[in-house]
């Protein structure tokens, strides 16, 4: 059982704010539409300026972190969108999938919502052997992971067809998602950027604190640059985020 944002989301904004490498990825993808349901759309973050957006968002505590002037905000569910039929050109749905109660119903209403496409930035839950907090230090992330992220065979099954763009993360990631600081392994003892990753606030704090002191340790020994190291000079990597279009009524 997931913990609620009105729960885990306080401060949320402190640490997550859009990348503008990824936030130009997510305007590509919208293509040609101008009016945009931005669907778990938590505080804002990567709603284009130049298009008309709306958002949709489940808890009340990040609801109030939007910023002034950001787009008008629906308190509601993704699997009961209260909008019509093709009520958008497009639907947007930005690290959000993974926390609805019921996916496929979810993915539904994005398509019945949407006229022309839908966008969905996710990750890839077959990629995870890719980072090494998952694979040296948090095992259990990945297996809290796995449940919560479809992948790509399954979101076809439920979009139709779909394109499937690697979203590369630089070193210098403004976004403190969870794969956001591959390269600055210190950042992820800082108690402040943990509380704008969710996992860390799902997985049992005993687990957490295990591979945290590992991670510590071998930063303080050097194992961890003799093993990694070579990352810090590296401009960005691939860690299984990826952009989903489906086209839906051409």
């Amino acid at each position: 059982m997931t913990r609620s944002y009105d729960e885990i989301g306080r401060g949320y904004t402190a640490t997550r704010k859009p990348d503008p490498r990824i936030a130009r990825q997510v305007v590509a993808a919208l293509g040609d539409a101008q009016s945009v349901l931005n669907v778990g759309a938590g505080a804002g973050s990567y709603e284009p300026d130049q298009i008309s957006v709306i958002a949709v968002e489940k808890s009340i505590e990040m609801i109030r972190q939007r910023p002034s002037g950001a787009a008008p905000a629906v308190q509601a569910l993704a699997e009961q969108l209260p909008f019509p039929d093709h009520s958008f050109d497009a639907a947007l749905a930005i690290l959000t999938i993974h926390h609805w109660s019921n996916q496929a119903a979810g993915l539904a209403e994005l398509r019945r919502v949407a006229r022309l496409r839908a966008v969905i930035l996710t990750l890839d839950p077959d990629c995870q052997d890719r980072f090494w907090l998952v694979t040296d230090y948090l095992p259990e992330i990945a297996e809290f992971d796995r449940p919560l992220f479809q992948t790509m065979r399954e979101l076809a099954g439920l979009l139709g067809k779909i394109r499937t763009i690697p979203v590369m993360v630089p070193a210098d990631c403004r976004d403190g998602f969870q794969g956001a600081f591959w390269a600055r392994p210190e950042a992820y003892l800082d108690p402040n950027v943990r509380r704008g990753i969710s996992t860390f606030a799902h997985l049992p704090a005993e687990e957490v604190r295990r591979g945290l002191d590992r991670l510590a340790g071998d930063l303080r020994s050097g194992r961890w640059d003799e093993r990694f190291g070579h990352l810090r000079g590296q401009e960005n990597a691939d860690l299984g985020y990826r952009l989903i279009i489906a086209e839906l009524h051409p």
